[in-house]
């Protein structure tokens, strides 16, 4: 997939400096500029292939949702940055990519990048699943082939993914790594591990055996991993 180029249209500096350093953490984002007003930000949209937008709301003179509704670029994808949580339904009936709610985290931005890799990926056609993710671990970013992961357990404000060769800690919550895994092929067995389907060898009780580990399975959990379970044997 080609890099998604982006520009960064908020009239603060500090938010700007942000997100710009978070853009350059993600290998498939491609920062083509940063504006302080909507004026710029046009003026360079009329010259330049731009895939997506940063956007504050509350600037002076075009707020950005005013931006949004004239602008003329329907390709282009929105992120909508902001520190007032009421525009989000406007935001959304603009069809809008995500709503981020300043100050966001990292995590909370890759989750919202993602889901625009992915609908840039829906709308050109492409049928490539996912198969990988990029997870933020201490000052580097880490690229897991999903196939790689055996499973994913949680301890206090971090959570350990698990392959055959590594051990990466990644500072998020599980349920922000849910959100980046596709469904049925990642399972959550227990409040604390959620585990790949491809690596469960044996189901013993409420045990989950995978690799040389036996890992506990929840009752709250049991009859959604095994209802999985048997509907991916039955596609086999």
């Amino acid at each position: 997939m080609k890099k998604l180029n982006c520009i960064i249209v908020d009239d603060e500096p500090v938010a700007r400096k942000i997100l710009h350093e978070f853009v350059e953490q993600v290998p498939f984002l491609n920062m083509q500029g940063k504006f302080e007003n909507a004026a710029k930000a046009e003026l360079f949209l009329r010259n330049n292939n731009v895939d997506l937008i940063f956007l504050d709301i509350e600037m002076p003179k075009t707020s950005g949702l005013q931006f949004l509704q004239k602008m003329e670029f329907e390709s282009t994808m929105a992120i909508l940055t902001t520190a007032f949580p009421q525009y989000a339904l406007e935001g959304y009936e603009l069809d809008i990519i995500d709503y981020l709610l300043k100050p966001f985290a990292f995590n909370r931005f890759l989750k919202a990048v993602h889901k625009a890799r992915d609908f840039y990926q829906m709308r050109a056609g492409s049928s490539t699943p996912q198969s990988y993710i990029f997870i933020k671990s201490e000052k580097r970013i880490e690229k897991l082939e999903l196939a790689d992961i055996m499973y994913a357990e949680s301890t206090g404000n971090y959570v350990s993914i698990f392959t055959e060769n590594q051990k990466v800690i990644a500072y998020l919550t599980m349920k922000s790594l849910e959100c980046q895994l596709p469904e049925k092929m990642f399972i959550k067995i227990h409040q604390s591990y959620l585990v790949n389907c491809d690596r469960i060898q044996a189901i013993e009780g409420n045990e989950i055996k995978i690799g040389n580990r036996s890992l506990p399975m929840s009752r709250n959990y049991r009859d959604n991993v095994m209802n999985i379970v048997q509907q991916r044997l039955l596609k086999r």
